[in-house]
């Protein structure tokens, strides 16, 4: 069966939860989930709100929605804008959101893990 959303709605209304959540974060499964392969994630985050450093659950991007965010592996780091692509490398990052930001995270969980 065929399911459309818009991701700018949701975006726009977990953005609202961001701002007024004390963890400056919302987020919400939009495909997927823990039973498959291949999970998408709409995670909104308020100015200076930040993903702590967490491992790569698997091959994974992040596609920015709105706002501006920085990828941080190490010493590298990756700004995103609206429309870009980040590849989330194989290695403990985390995410800060430079402004109100919602991203689409993509994920295929790696079988051997």
């Amino acid at each position: 069966m065929m399911n459309k959303r818009s991701l700018t709605a949701l975006a726009r209304e977990h953005l609202g939860r961001a701002r007024e959540a004390s963890s400056g974060r919302s987020a919400e499964t939009v495909h997927g989930g823990h039973e498959r392969q291949l999970r998408q994630t709409l995670i909104a985050l308020r100015a200076g709100a930040r993903l702590a450093d967490h491992e790569n659950p698997g091959d994974a991007t992040l596609h920015v929605l709105s706002g501006r965010v920085r990828l941080v592996a190490g010493k590298d780091s990756w700004d995103g804008a609206p429309g870009d692509l980040l590849i989330i490398p194989d290695a403990t990052h985390s995410l800060d959101a430079e402004e109100d930001s919602a991203v689409l995270l993509t994920v295929v969980k790696n079988l051997h893990a």
